[in-house]
């Protein structure tokens, strides 16, 4: 998933892990520098792309389901694997792992930066998915193995505040080097992140490894990756080859095989690395179903609204990647408050208008059309949006601890996370494709009485992949020009404004399973 804010249940990760014995202050300065520093790196990339996703579609002519692509192909990597790359790193040892996720995400890197084109980027962008997948578990292993839990508190503390600023400074800084630089540094500038995170790991960071006997579920993996490639491959593609294509619906169909065989072999391996017995439980399966609504909404909202700020609003990419900063901030100041919730309200409550808020939120942004400010437009928005999100998040995860045993702590927070990332994930591509419906829609009715020639009317559908990207054809009087112009952005914010209700009824639909699937008292654990 690409957003601006970090997936649940990471804090649980770290607090769940295996007790470590006490280390030196020096020495825990250093492995926390390197687990804060790699942290950081896979957050930055992951909100700096949402602000570069215009820059490089008129870089490199790209449609959007090639951006969505460019989206798709990093979050299929790391939402099918990431719970693999845990296993690896408790199996084989942490830091390796970790540094070997570091070398991938950071090659990677270096190839998005230096694509010449659009499919060269997507390619790369999955293996620097597939280094994620290594890099965002083995960083929080590696804080939980090295500090005791007397020490672990802190050390939560200094690493969730780090990676809170560098979130929020990651947009503006990101935005700035795409304005005066290239969308190209929304990659280059991972390369000193992570030389600082090889050298100090290879220098400070201890070897740890898991002292039980475990195995990685190779084929559950194997399974979910061509599954959820399937899917999203079939979605994705079928906006552009229609769902009679055998490539759009061979491969959709072998997803939907493959996520039943997926639940097959998970209820029949030995170490599964989604055990399902954990969804018998009620409040666990409903936080990953709020989960899941919850970060499909706000999934495709960061996909689309940078978009719309620059495409449409005419925003800088600086001032679009600022945009946000009152939802990374609220989510960030007001968590500690959110985590106590439940010990005043219950379960429930939280998570029922948490969500309900959410939703206005998703609806605030459905109301503006083109032009206005920013603070009577957008902030209030923001607003309203990061404070629901920040009354439920915390909650969530504490309800996915809280419903299962202690030892089945960190495989809950794994699979919250993983959900979280498969949200997005599913969401863009669903989403997406209800968003170009929308566009083309609207665009065509809005054209209907423009004159046109046949040629004129092609060369314009077929560009309707683009969304607002969409070039005017040459040669039109400045009067036609400036009406096809308006037409575009009037059937980008239509699209926009559904899709928001389209959020904010998940939201709502999040809200009401939390009231019948999470229960108001204490004890969770049934």
């Amino acid at each position: 998933m690409i957003t601006t804010m970090r997936p649940p249940c990471d804090e649980l990760a770290i607090r769940t892990g295996p007790s470590a014995a006490p280390r030196s202050p020096a020495e825990g300065r250093w492995i926390l520098a390197a687990a804060i520093l790699a942290s950081s790196m896979a957050f930055i990339d992951s909100t700096i792309v949402n602000v570069a996703l215009p820059a490089l579609q008129s870089s490199l002519g790209a449609t959007v389901i090639d951006v969505q692509w460019v989206v798709e192909s990093y979050a299929l990597f790391l939402g099918a694997l990431i719970l693999v790359g845990g296993s690896i790193g408790d199996l084989f040892g942490r830091r390796r792992a970790f540094l070997m996720g570091v070398i991938v995400f950071a090659t990677a890197s270096a190839w998005c930066g230096l694509a010449p084109n659009i499919h060269q980027l997507i390619i790369a962008r999955a293996i620097q998915g597939l280094g994620a997948a290594f890099l965002v578990p083995g960083s929080l292993a590696i804080i939980s193995a090295s500090f005791d839990e007397k020490e672990r508190g802190r050390a939560i503390g200094t690493w969730s505040g780090a990676t809170a600023i560098t979130t929020a400074i990651g947009p503006v800084l990101g935005g700035w080097l795409i304005q005066h630089a290239s969308w190209r540094w929304a990659f280059f500038i991972n390369l000193p992140l992570a030389a600082a995170v090889i050298v100090i790991s290879l220098k400070h960071v201890p070897e740890s490894e898991s002292t039980a006997e475990k195995h990685v579920d190779w084929l559950g993996a194997a399974i979910i990756t061509v599954d959820l490639g399937g899917l999203v491959y079939g979605l994705i593609e079928s906006a552009r080859l229609g769902w009679r294509d055998p490539l759009v619906f061979v491969p959709f169909a072998i997803g939907v095989v493959g996520l039943i065989a997926f639940f097959f072999v998970e209820a029949r391996v030995a170490e599964p690395m989604v055990p399902l017995q954990l969804f018998q439980s009620r409040p666990f399966s409903g936080a990953n179903l709020l989960t899941l609504f919850l970060y499909a909404a706000t999934g495709i909202f960061f996909f689309l609204f940078p978009l719309n700020l620059i495409q449409v609003q005419g925003y800088s990419a600086t001032a679009a990647g600022a945009a946000a900063l009152p939802f990374i901030l609220l989510m960030s100041v007001l968590s500690r408050w959110s985590g106590g919730l439940i010990a005043r309200y219950g379960a429930r409550l939280p998570l029922i208008v948490g969500p309900l808020i959410t939703a206005v939120g998703f609806i605030l942004f459905a109301i503006p059309s083109v032009g206005g400010s920013y603070w009577s437009a957008f902030f209030p928005a923001f607003t309203v949006l990061g404070f629901g999100m920040t009354v439920s998040v915390a909650p969530l995860t504490t309800v996915v601890m809280d419903a299962v045993d202690q030892d089945r702590a960190g495989t809950a927070s794994g699979i919250n996370n993983a959900v979280s990332r498969i949200a997005g994930l599913l969401a863009v591509a669903v989403l997406g494709i209800v968003m170009l419906w929308l566009f083309s829609t609207h665009l065509d009715r809005s054209l209907a009485g423009v004159p046109l020639s046949t040629e004129q009317r092609k060369e314009i559908k077929s560009d309707y992949v683009k969304l607002a990207a969409l070039e005017v054809p040459a040669g039109l009087d400045r009067t036609t020009s400036n009406e096809i112009r308006t037409s575009v952005n009037q059937a980008f914010v239509y699209g926009f404004r559904l899709v928001m209700l389209i959020c904010a009824g998940l939201s709502v639909v999040g809200a009401a399973q939390s009231w019948w699937l999470i229960p108001a008292h204490p004890d969770l654990r049934r």
